[in-house]
């Protein structure tokens, strides 16, 4: 990743990556809200303006990660080939995340990232950021799916199956994690349930759940 960069930035991402590291084991030691930013920098041995030149709020220590995948979904949309339906694009990108067990679809059983999920669950301001973020990913989504040429209403009730499927497969990935299981014993059935996802997307809901 740090191929090819200068001193100067290859610095900038180490210094990163340690307030990173510093924040997540202080925070899981002692809880959010009893951990101070002076703390931090301490911790990693910078000066307090040195963190927020890099994080511009002591819940950006948490959230920085999750942050950064954002524009994930409508990435994926954007960038899907010739012929693809958005269904079918996520579909796939999904499923290879899955597969290369990627963090950002549920799939690190690191304790790192285990204790910054608990930390994010347990900790109303981090919850409320949290979710923002999924808000923001949706109009994202519209957007993609308006420059596309559908209307704003329709994209966003795509937008929310698309996304709502998307993050409850996640859900079900940490609620498992939590739980105790490791990420290569889910993985196989996470890959199952996600192909039951899409399909129910793709195919519609319309006999589902009929009552006999």
């Amino acid at each position: 990743m740090t191929e090819g960069m200068g001193l100067r930035e290859r610095k900038k991402i180490q210094t990163r990556r340690r307030l990173l590291a510093e924040a997540a084991r202080l925070f899981g030691e002692r809880g959010f809200d009893q951990v101070s930013v002076a703390e931090i920098a301490e911790a990693a041995d910078v000066s307090k303006m040195t963190v927020f030149n890099y994080f511009d709020s002591k819940e950006d220590l948490v959230l920085a990660p999750m942050e950064e995948h954002i524009g994930d979904v409508a990435q994926v949309v954007r960038g899907r080939m010739h012929g693809e339906s958005a269904v079918a694009g996520m579909r796939r990108q999904f499923l290879a995340a899955l597969e290369n067990r990627d963090p950002s679809v549920g799939m690190s059983d690191s304790p790192v990232a285990l204790g910054l999920l608990q930390l994010i669950q347990q900790t109303p301001a981090l919850l409320t950021r949290a979710r923002a973020f999924f808000a923001r990913s949706d109009e994202l989504l519209v957007d993609v799916l308006v420059e596309e040429g559908a209307d704003r209403d329709v994209a966003r009730i795509v937008a929310a199956q698309l996304i709502g499927t998307r993050n409850a497969l996640i859900s079900e990935n940490h609620r498992r994690l939590l739980a105790g299981e490791s990420a290569e014993a889910i993985a196989p059935e996470a890959a199952v349930l996600a192909g039951r996802a899409f399909d129910l997307l793709e195919n519609g809901l319309g006999d589902f759940a009929t009552r006999a």
